[in-house]
């Protein structure tokens, strides 16, 4: 029996295959800028919503291509309102969740690279669950166009993008960076290149072709700890590239860009969370262009840590200002859903 040919996600096109598709169609090219705007400006779900096309176009595209691979499981709200995560179901069964945090101006979509993730973090529901398998470009963007086409119900829409869900988005590179393309191009989604950050665990390579490119898009870096022994525990990663190699990645990129970087640091109770942390991180950021970002660490069942209380949270960060290094805590946001940092994971599979 002969096995049925796959459809083309359209997303995973950028506009030159787009117009190769449109033209092997027997097409005129101007349908592929028809179909672009609606792809990226109107984000319809059917083909029958492109108006503009002939009726034999559409039905051909819905018979050879569909418009995303993402099918949504569950839906879950938090208390306060303010944040929404839904679990997709890609088209080979594997699942990831994103999550859409409301702000008072600000709509910010935290949007996964890969389906699990190989960096093993011990703290973070993500590395818990192992490596799955990258996410492809459209499937990346299939999580903005969802969230896009919700909001544009309200008369709303996505003004912020955070590469900070399920996986490391820089070991998924070239897809990763191809959905950012995507995100800033002005005649697709034209997001500013400032409000999309990328956030990684700190792969030395990738961040150093990162910065050769002269990328604007925001760049985080999650340190955690300030010594290597620590960083370990916490980061298995960090035994390929340890901390100075990250650092002086770190400094190649602003020189390279111009661009301030942030560190992220998930503050942990009694572990690295200590006055002599904060004087170690101090040491090695003091004069760097860089900002770190305090995150009282979320609640994972695989993971017995503590977050850090307010008093301890105060003193790393005037600690880290002796240093002349500046530092905020995150707002935090969907921890009731576990929708927090750190804590997304395939939860109908696991049970969780």
């Amino acid at each position: 029996m002969e096995t049925p040919t796959a459809k083309i996600n359209l997303y995973n096109l950028d506009f030159e295959a787009l117009t190769e598709l449109v033209q092997e169609l027997d097409q005129p090219p101007y349908r592929a800028r028809q179909i672009w705007d609606w792809l990226y400006k109107k984000f319809v779900h059917t083909f029958d919503e492109m108006t503009n096309l002939p009726a034999g176009l559409r039905k051909t595209l819905a018979e050879k291509a569909t418009l995303t691979e993402l099918q949504p499981r569950f839906i879950e709200k938090s208390q306060d309102g303010f944040t929404k995560k839904v679990l997709f179901s890609l088209q080979d069964g594997k699942l990831i969740e994103t999550v859409l945090m409301r702000y008072d101006k600000r709509n910010t979509i935290c949007v996964s690279s890969q389906a699990g993730c190989a960096m093993g973090c011990v703290f973070c529901a993500t590395g818990q669950m192992g490596f799955q398998r990258h996410l492809t470009t459209g499937e990346i963007i299939n999580q903005i166009t969802y969230f896009a086409h919700e909001l544009a119900k309200e008369d709303s829409r996505i003004t912020n993008v955070v590469m900070m869900g399920m996986g490391e988005p820089l070991h998924n590179y070239d897809n990763t960076l191809a959905a950012v393309d995507r995100m800033i191009d002005e005649t697709g989604i034209n997001l500013g290149s400032r409000k999309i950050t990328i956030s990684t665990v700190g792969l030395v390579p990738a961040i150093r072709r990162y910065a050769d490119e002269k990328r604007q898009t925001p760049l985080a870096v999650s340190l955690h700890a300030a010594t290597d022994r620590e960083r370990d525990a916490l980061i298995p990663v960090n035994r390929r590239w340890p901390i100075k190699e990250i650092i002086a990645a770190c400094r190649y990129y602003i020189d390279q860009t111009g661009r301030r970087l942030t560190f992220e640091w998930a503050l942990i109770r009694g572990e690295n969370d200590t006055v002599e942390q904060a004087e170690k991180l101090g040491e090695i950021l003091q004069g760097m262009l860089c900002h770190v970002n305090l995150i009282p660490l979320n609640p994972t069942k695989g993971y017995g840590g503590r977050p850090s209380d307010p008093a301890r949270v105060q003193a790393f960060i005037d600690t880290l200002r002796e240093y002349g290094v500046s530092a905020t805590v995150r707002v935090r946001r969907g921890i009731d859903i576990q929708a927090g940092c750190g804590q997304l994971r395939d939860r109908i599979v696991s049970n969780d």
